[in-house]
């Protein structure tokens, strides 16, 4: 029974649950064997919450996941009473006043918090090695990376620890990771899920998203039907879709027209399998009816590369602002206590002026226009979600490598998940490619804003032509 519970996604378990064929304490008590066993290799919960998960099994289980074992990322989401470390001593030992209204939500839908999940230090590199609490492994190579940000999440529900995962991303740091681990990853439309009470937006620019890693699509689009709407006071706010996500899931799309994007389109490389993995994705699209064109939207990409670069600097400065305010500690005393590649991101972040970030937002403006444009003549929009297959644990230390090199090699990891960040649009990875080392290497695509309906008709239909739940790696129950 345990072997089962393990293969099993969110909405099996919850079902067992309500059919009386396991109670809530079988779920949960299973998942913690899972975490005990495997989480000493791949290190992907970093704080274990067994009294809350003892008090939320002893008020009872309601809602539609009932019973169902859940970790959440440490940063970001807040749970009452608990760190939101984000990778970073400076906020190890603060626990946060109330639940964030999208953990409210998780509580509502019946889910059983059991920990917190390995992140780098404020989410602001594609890996997930932070000093605080050291690397967390990939399940499919123990020297590789899991991806970042969302890294623990991904390797927890790779090794199947638990079969959904919270994770959020800001350049790709949902989608990243699951095609780094092998798993489903949607990032959905900006302002699909509330940051109430406590932030407007996830992050400097409005490009930072809520969701969740998973093993299947049914899973991710159950848990953003329970999850998306706005609270009052949103400033931004996706359109309501007209049916449940979930139900979009059960019949296949219309015929799409999908545009395929092979080539990096800000001059760095893409890797034979990356390029291998689009081309597979893209004939199984035609099989399956759909109309394929390779083609490049058209805009100025080094203008685009320069002002990213400058503007993902304010990430960590951003934060680093946050935390001066929070604790009383000057600034630039915060900043030195920052691992060395927010150092760098705060040293050039602070030397950027008002006015030349509301250039960059006026200049990023733009940019989405374009991309919507671009997909109002196709459905979807196809290309590698990485530029590289996960790369060894310790490529993008900044300490050995410098700030500079680890910047670029940022830039060449992740030349398409940051797109749909800066317009908004939603977007996602499926892993329909295993590389010759067995390594998986996800396909991305990026639809119009609001349209997480359609991506999650193709997801299901892919999945179903091309089934991966049954793949497990190397380290998994």
């Amino acid at each position: 029974m345990t072997t089962d519970i393990a293969r099993m996604d969110m909405l099996a378990q919850a079902a067992l649950v309500q059919t009386n064929k396991a109670s809530p304490r079988e779920l949960v008590d299973a998942a913690w064997n899972r975490i005990d066993r495997l989480n000493p290799a791949i290190n992907a919960v970093i704080r274990h919450m067994r009294q809350e998960a003892e008090d939320t099994l002893a008020a009872g289980q309601a809602g539609p996941f009932a019973g169902v074992p859940f970790l959440i990322k440490d940063i970001s989401l807040a749970y009452a009473g608990v760190p939101t470390s984000a990778g970073s001593p400076l906020l190890a030992d603060i626990p946060e006043p109330v639940d964030s209204e999208l953990m409210a939500r998780y509580r509502r839908a019946g889910l059983v918090t059991l920990g917190k999940t390995n992140t780098c230090e404020f989410g602001t590199l594609g890996t997930t090695e932070p000093i605080l609490f050291g690397p967390c492994r990939n399940p499919w190579d123990l020297q590789r990376s899991s991806g970042g940000s969302s890294g623990g999440s991904a390797a927890a529900v790779a090794a199947r620890m638990v079969p959904v995962a919270h994770a959020n991303d800001g350049a790709g740091s949902i989608r990243i990771p699951a095609s780094c681990c092998g798993l489903f990853g949607l990032k959905p439309s900006k302002g699909r899920i509330s940051y109430a009470p406590k932030f407007g937006e996830g992050s400097v620019g409005a490009i930072g998203a809520e969701h969740c890693v998973s093993i299947t699509v049914r899973d991710s689009a159950a848990l953003l039907d329970a999850t998306e709407g706005p609270m009052p006071g949103d400033p931004y706010m996706a359109p309501r879709p007209q049916e449940s996500f979930l139900s979009q899931t059960e019949r296949p799309p219309r015929s799409l027209r999908i545009a395929v994007t092979d080539t990096a389109l800000l001059g760095t490389r893409l890797e034979r399998a990356c390029v291998e993995a689009v081309h597979s994705t893209a004939r199984l699209c035609e099989e399956l009816g759909h109309t394929v064109e390779f083609v490049e939207p058209k805009f100025d990409y080094e203008a685009y590369e320069r002002t990213y670069r400058r503007f993902w600097t304010l990430t960590a400065t951003r934060t680093i602002h946050l935390i001066s305010q929070a604790t009383g500690m000057a600034i630039d005393t915060a900043a030195a206590h920052c691992e060395a590649f927010n150092k760098y991101l705060y040293e050039h972040g602070k030397a950027v002026t008002a006015g030349q970030y509301l250039v960059d937002i006026v200049f990023f403006n733009r940019f989405a226009r374009e991309m919507a444009a671009f997909l109002t003549k196709y459905d979807v929009w196809l290309t590698p979600t990485l530029g590289t297959v996960p790369p060894l644990l310790g490529h993008f230390d900044a300490a050995v490598h410098g700030g500079d090199k680890v910047m670029d090699r940022f830039m060449e990891f992740l030349p398409f998940t940051p797109f749909a960040n800066m317009t908004g649009e939603p977007a996602m990875t499926v892993p329909l490619f295993w590389d010759e080392n067995g390594m998986p290497v996800g396909s991305h695509f990026t639809a119009s804003y609001g349209q997480e309906g359609l991506l999650f008709a193709l997801a299901r239909q892919l999945e179903q032509a091309r089934p991966w739940a049954d793949r497990l790696p190397e380290v998994s129950a």
